[in-house]
């Protein structure tokens, strides 16, 4: 495959970031476009989706979908990072927090809510990223950011630890909702453990253990393709004239108005040529790719 493109299954392992991630693979492969579809922090483990040569345009779409975690949550101790890699802030007893205590806060961060991000994140407050600033010894106000939590159910309580699974929009932090169960609860509480379960289309189950997807002798055969990835998507399917106009930046005049945003398209023979935009129940040429399987 000269020109590889798709997305890969990875399940991260602990203690390396998303970024050495890429790195392996980018130099495992050798190939120079390699990107990431939302990152996971070193303590987390579980589904990350890598994004092969032109496939990197589509990564945003890709991040932009439910995730499924399992997250170790230990209450009494409050850290600065919010997770177990930074210094405990406070310490409270927590070992008569109960199973029906926790239950009891989940509708408090359930629905769309207000979460602030840590200190502790990459997200940048005037073009520093804010774990620089925390690292340098400053702290600054941060504004909350609405997210989505679909669904919060415990799966087991072993005072001081539980384990959550949380169902959730893109940009929630989870290390965000350790912290405030547990400053909701009174005691302090700090993430522990996580596992991405799912991202999208992309799940646990069906992921590539890194080392072994970089030792595997067809390794292009894992990659997942666009209409996996982006089957929340409309799929468009073109005739020759208006492939030919998309290719060239116009937009089709042959296909319907649709109340979607977005909208996958594909040339006659079945290849995938573009991601629309519908502006004005017009679909127009979003993103295009002159060739994906040459």
């Amino acid at each position: 495959m000269a020109n590889p493109f798709g997305f890969l299954n990875i399940n991260k392992p602990l203690g390396i970031t998303s970024h050495d991630v890429v790195a392996k693979i980018r130099r495992g492969f050798k190939i120079k476009k390699v990107g990431h579809a939302g990152t996971l922090d070193p303590l987390a483990t579980g589904v990350l989706v890598i994004c092969i040569g032109d496939a990197t345009r589509l990564s945003d779409y890709v991040m932009h979908s439910q995730k499924t975690y399992i997250a170790q949550v230990k209450f009494g101790e409050a850290t600065t990072t919010y997770d177990a890699e930074g210094e405990i802030t406070a310490q409270k007893e927590a070992s008569h927090i109960t199973q029906a205590d926790i239950e009891a806060v989940l509708p408090q961060f359930t629905g769309e809510i207000q979460q602030i991000p840590p200190m502790y994140s990459a997200i940048k407050k005037d073009g520093k990223k804010l774990y620089d600033l925390a690292r340098a010894g400053e702290t600054i106000a941060l504004d909350p950011r609405p997210v989505t939590i679909h669904q919060l159910k415990i799966i087991q309580c072993d005072s001081p630890i539980a384990q959550i699974e949380i169902q959730c929009g893109s940009g929630t932090y989870i290390r965000s909702l350790a912290h405030d169960m547990g400053q909701v609860l009174g005691v302090g509480a700090h993430l522990v453990g996580l596992i991405r379960v799912s991202s999208g289309a992309f799940d646990l189950a069906k992921s590539y253990d890194l080392e072994v997807l970089l030792n595997h002798p067809e390794w292009e055969s894992c990659l997942v393709d666009e209409s996996v990835a982006l089957a929340h998507f409309p799929r468009i399917d073109l005739d020759q004239t208006d492939t030919i106009h998309i290719q060239h930046g116009r937009n089709p005049m042959n296909v319907p108005a649709s109340t979607h945003e977005f909208g996958r398209a594909y040339s006659p023979n079945g290849q995938f040529i573009a991601l629309l935009h519908a502006e004005n129940y017009q679909w127009r040429p979003y993103k295009v790719f002159a060739s994906t399987s040459e």
